[in-house]
């Protein structure tokens, strides 16, 4: 530096920062031997804090303002410099200015999976991420703290801090919590403000607050993802039976569609055979039976024409018949029939005597009985 420029220096008065890169936290006031002017003109604007150090200690923190560095508004430096009233000389003190905006779209998330247990699924891998947003609070706190002689502080140099400060508190809220996997999707604006509030006082110690957080996912592990994928497919399609006949019968015919494709005629001649096989199965009017109950039907002999049961009957040692309960009462009638007769139908154990057959009462109703000692 010359010595044109040195004393240029001296007579700079005015001491204000401007910054447009949105990520510097705090900046230091660069003099030459770090002389500030009694006197200067101090410009903090709005988002701003300037704290001043003197000889290793913290001195004052101006606000939002426009200031003259006198004894009058610099208490503690006064103190420390031990100034009068004729005192006018330079006096030697890091200014460093802080950043008071918000910081946004800080991201934080899981490195490692989150162990879990589920009251569904047992044991489980979460992971998360989000973002969040930081101020400084306590510009003197913070660069006690944080920052200490650092001439330009960015916010990616506590970001990272700060993230393992909210995946730690998240680890514990998420799995104490005892809210099902399924339902977290749901419960994320809980678990960003509980999170929050549970951070806070770590975070304040380091001069600093968290305005904003959120739980933008919780996920689960590929391999889990695709289980319950299946899981969901299975609830929608329902008759699994159905869907397996209709997603082979789906890729048959796209084989049989496809051009220059033998393996597509094969299945196309196959296809031809089945349908055929399900239209004789299913009788001349194609209507295939229904269900297990139809298919047993198919081989079961077809029930008797309504009108009675069938009876067969002995007639002079021979079995006859079967007779319908009409036919059994023109012969009873003609006395071709008679109680003592022997008869038989399906369900009956032997041949019993017609007399004694209760289904055959109404025959012999108009029948009389036998005349006494005959």
């Amino acid at each position: 530096m010359s010595i044109f420029d040195f004393l240029m220096g001296e007579f700079i008065d005015v001491i204000h920062w401007t910054d447009d890169t949105r990520d510097t936290m705090v900046w230091r006031f660069e003099r030459e031997g770090h002389a500030i002017k009694y006197g200067a003109k101090l410009t903090v604007r709005e988002g701003q804090a300037a704290v001043f150090v003197h000889e290793g200690q913290l001195a004052d923190v101006f606000g939002p303002g426009l200031y003259q560095l006198e004894t009058n508004n610099m208490p503690v430096m006064t103190t420390l410099q031990h100034w009068d009233h004729a005192f006018q000389s330079p006096f030697k003190s890091e200014i460093y200015f802080v950043s008071t905006v918000r910081f946004n779209g800080l991201k934080w998330g899981t490195k490692n999976p989150v162990m879990a247990r589920d009251p569904e699924f047992g044991p489980l891998r979460l992971r998360a991420f989000g973002s969040y947003s930081m101020r400084v609070t306590d510009p003197g706190l913070f660069l006690k703290e944080i920052v200490g002689t650092d001439g330009e502080f960015t916010a990616d140099e506590v970001s990272e801090h700060i993230r393992n400060v909210i995946v730690q508190e998240f680890s514990r809220v998420v799995t104490t919590s005892g809210i099902p996997v399924l339902d977290m999707a749901g419960n994320t604006a809980d678990f960003s403000r509980i999170v929050t509030a549970a951070i806070s006082p770590t975070i304040a110690g380091y001069g600093l607050s968290i305005p904003e957080l959120y739980v933008e996912n919780i996920s689960l592990p590929e391999a889990v993802e695709q289980a319950l994928d299946k899981r969901t497919s299975m609830g929608i399609v329902g008759d699994l039976s159905r869907y397996a006949q209709f997603s082979a019968a789906e890729a048959m015919g796209a084989a049989a569609t496809t051009e220059n494709s033998g393996m597509g005629a094969g299945i196309g001649a196959g296809l031809g055979m089945a349908m055929g096989s399900q239209m004789a199965a299913a009788g001349p009017w194609g209507a295939a039976p229904q269900g297990a109950g139809a298919q047993a039907a198919q081989g079961a002999v077809p029930p008797p024409v309504p009108g009675g049961a069938q009876f067969h009957v002995v007639e002079d040692g021979a079995s006859k018949g079967p007779f319908g309960m009409d036919a059994l009462r023109g012969m009873a009638a003609s006395g071709a029939l008679t109680r003592a007769t022997l008869v038989w139908s399906s369900g009956m154990a032997g041949w019993e005597p017609a007399g004694e057959v209760a289904a055959l009462a109404p025959v012999f109703a108009e029948v009389p009985p036998p005349l006494p000692g005959a």
